[in-house]
Formats: C-alpha cells, structure tokens, sequence
C-alpha cells in the first residue's frame, strides 16, 4: 500500500471512529451535573460570610478577613494529602466515586458556620467560624474537587463525552446558581434580618441541594481503566513530587482558577449596590441578565471542535476585562452595570466549565512523558487554586474595605471605603485578568495534542496485550 493511501485509510478510520463515539444520555448528564450546581452554590454561600459576621453579629471585618485567610494556609496541606489520598484509592466502588459522601458533610459545615453562637465571646465565635469553615472547605471541598476529574475519567471514555459533560453539562450548575443569584438577595433582604433568619436562608438550599449532589454517586459507576499501564503499581508520594515538578502546565490553570475564584467569592457586589447602587435588591436583576450567557454551553461543542479549549480561555478572559472596565465607569448606572456584569459572565465561563478538559490534557501530558497520570493530585491543585481564590477573596475584602475606614454600625459609610468598593467591582479585577490572559498565553499542550493522544493509546494497547498474553501464560 502506498503512503497516500494509508494515510487515506487512517483518515477513513478516525472518521468512522468519531462518528461511532456515543454521546452521554440525558439521564446520566443531568446526574453528573447536579454536583457542580449543589457544590457552587455552596461556595458562594461562604462569599456572604463576611456580611452576615460583619452586619449580623458585630464582628470586625479585619478579624473575618484573617480568618478566612489563616484557614488557606491550612488549606494547602490538605489539598495535596487529598489528591495523594484519591489517586491511591481502590474499593469496590471505584477510585474516585466514594468521595461523592463529602458533599454531605460541606453542607452540613455549611449550615453550621451561620450557627455560631451568638451570646458567645469574640474568641469563641472566631473559633467556631474558622473550624466549621476548615472542615467545610479544607476537608470535604477539597475532596470533591480531587475526585472530579479521576471519577470522570473512569466514568466515560471518549473526548466527546468529556465536551459534553463539561459544556452541555455546565448549563446545569450554571442554571442552578442563576436562579440562587436571583433568588438569594430578594430571600436575604426578607429573611436575613437576624441570625434565626440567616440560618433559615441558609438551610432552605442546604437541604434539598445535598440531595441532589449526592445523586450521580448512586447513578454513575466507574467502568473506564485508563490505569492498564500502571500494572496495579501503587501511587506513592513521590509519584505526587514528580508530577508537580515536571508539569508546568497544571500551574497556568491553576492561576486562572485561582483569580476567578478570588474576585467572584469577593463578595464585594453586596457591598456596591448597598452603598453605591443603594438598592442591594437590585443584585436580583443583575444576576437575572445572565440567563443570556446560557446558551454559550449549547455553541462551545461546535465552537471547540475548531480552537482549543485554552484560546477560548482567553478570548473570554479579554472580554472579562472589558466588562470590569465598563463596571469603573458605570457608577449606579443599572443599564452599564448589566452590560458589564453580561461581559465579565461570559468572559469567565470557558475557566469555569471547561477546566476538567485543560486537566485531562495535563494528565495526558504526564503519561506521555512517563510519569503517572494523577489526576487526583492534578485536581488537588487546581482546587486548591479554587479555594485559595474564594478565601483570599472573602478574607482580603474585610481587610482591604476594613482598612479603607468600612464600619458596619455606620449609615454612611467614608469616601475612601466607597472608594474602596467601587475599586473592587471594576479596575482592581480588571487588572488581575489581564495578568492572567498573559501567562495563559505561555499553554502550548492543545499543540501538542494529537501527538500525545497518538503515543499514550499506542502504549495502552501494547499494554493492555502485554496483559493479556501474561494472564494467559
């Protein structure tokens, strides 16, 4: 066979290959992606943290701020113990599929942080806020973020399906966390009066929402081996130290991760439209205009089909950045505050959905260059970016807005913390992006791509024969 024609024979085979990958069935999209929904609006609970400690029980914004942050310095030993702990998992239900039981104990912790004593000391309240927060986010999150990709992968095959369950199956969580953004500010303003009240709010999403979150556990079972070559070798730490060492490309990720996280669990938009919009019910409207960002879940598939996951990461990022730029000059203008607010949603959806699909190719990288794939710790780390985030976030606004004279007991609050504020919903953000789109710039694996997918399916099948002929012997 000449050379033109073989490579016409492999065309013809990869084509009939795609055409015969099977897209995942509704049923278990909707399963998979209920998780995502009940685990952010979880997060985004921990963003009104700072206002119900500053408003609601008196306590100093700088205190809550160092709080949250003393809890990421924690935070870093736990996510890549958890992501060691899953990669070295084997039961009967799977590798990653048993941590689904923790999105039962981040609710219940959830819960438990709007419960602190009320009549108690400021060191009791301190106390009680940093370990309900510790075990929310430094135990139970941080497996569930390392298990993501690692069940994921074991759960369904094809790269197909990893698009679907990332683009289609992202309209889910995005639409869960819609209708929270809606619902949440009008539910504050009416019940958020008192701490009974906070703890009522709270609990009217935390229950039916650790129902839903657990329902792909008893759905979905892990049935993909993509450990063949591995032969049983057991994951030791050093496999954990190699991986973070010779794979650059989980840290660009992580960074993206990081800044998203940082500024949308700020917290900072409560504070805007409450002294500077003056109508914190208008937040409701705001977060209503984002049901037009939708449909960009239903057009990613089409549109990655023709650049790569990491392009479409910084057009979004670019567009993020022209949204903050909008929010500085749009004052108590609700009209630009919704053309903003629709720029710097859509900008960040390709960080916030499609990060599973930049960790698959970091794992598929780390195969190619003969390293375990760990995607556990591969998720450790990129969760541990996201909660870093979300910390830094909720801790540096109560320092920053504490620092620029904010007082809670005040009516009117000073010109330095209105500008403080104003700052933090527009420029401040706006430039942590553009650091951001700038070492995104530095990815070059959707490059490498074909070539890696090429070499690890050639040494699985010679792996996975080698296997067999010595279970035959």
């Amino acid at each position: 066979m000449s050379e033109e024609s073989k490579v016409v024979a492999q065309t013809a085979e990869a084509e009939t290959k795609k055409k015969k990958e099977k897209g995942v069935p509704f049923g278990k999209l909707m399963a998979w992606s209920l998780r995502g929904g009940s685990t952010g609006i979880a997060t985004m609970l921990f963003g009104y943290l700072t206002v119900f400690a500053v408003n609601t029980m008196k306590m100093d914004p700088k205190l809550i701020g160092t709080l949250l942050l003393v809890s990421k310095l924690i935070d870093g030993i736990t996510d890549l113990f958890a992501g060691y702990f899953v990669d070295k998992t084997k039961t009967k239900w799977g590798k990653g599929r048993p941590y689904e039981w923790c999105v039962v104990g981040m609710w219940l912790c959830t819960v438990l942080i709007f419960m602190v004593p009320a009549g108690a000391t400021t060191v009791v309240k301190a106390i009680w806020v940093l370990l309900m927060y510790l075990f929310a986010n430094s135990i139970f999150y941080t497996f569930l973020n390392a298990n993501h990709t690692v069940y994921m992968v074991r759960a369904f095959k094809t790269q197909k399906e990893y698009v679907q369950l990332s683009t289609y199956g992202g309209v889910v969580p995005m639409l869960m966390t819609l209708i929270f953004n809606i619902a949440f500010p009008m539910m504050m303003k009416a019940l958020a009066t008192t701490q009974a009240g906070w703890i009522k709010l709270v609990l009217i999403f935390a229950v039916p929402l650790t129902v839903l979150g657990m329902l792909r556990f008893f759905v979905i079972k892990e049935t993909n081996d993509v450990d063949v070559k591995a032969g049983g070798q057991k994951v030791e730490f050093k496999d954990v130290l190699e991986v973070l060492k010779k794979n650059p490309y989980i840290y660009i990720l992580s960074l993206s991760v990081l800044v998203m996280n940082l500024i949308t669990n700020m917290g900072v938009n409560v504070f805007y439209f409450t002294d500077i919009v003056g109508n914190v019910g208008l937040m409701s409207i705001l977060a209503a205009t984002q049901i037009i960002i939708l449909p960009l879940m239903f057009i990613f598939p089409q549109i990655l089909k023709k650049i790569s996951v990491i392009k479409l990461t910084r057009i979004g990022l670019l567009c993020t950045v022209s949204g903050y730029i909008v929010n500085y000059f749009a004052g108590g203008n609700l009209p630009m505050l919704i053309v903003g607010n629709l720029l710097t949603g859509a900008g960040v959806v390709p960080i916030s959905m499609l990060a599973s699909l930049l960790i698959i190719e970091c794992a598929d990288y780390n195969e190619y260059i003969g390293i375990r794939r760990l995607e556990g710790t591969l998720g450790a780390v990129e969760g541990f970016a996201k909660k870093v985030g979300a910390g830094l976030g909720s801790g540096l606004l109560g320092i920053l807005i504490g620092m620029a004279g904010y007082d809670g007991n005040l009516a009117v609050q000073p010109a330095s913390a209105i500008t403080m504020v104003r700052l933090l919903y527009s420029l401040i953000p706006a430039a942590m992006y553009v650091i951001v789109y700038l070492v995104c710039r530095l990815y070059k694996l959707d490059k490498m791509m074909p070539e890696i997918k090429a070499v690890n399916e050639k040494s699985r099948a010679e792996a996975a024969a080698a296997l067999a002929e010595s279970a035959a012997q």
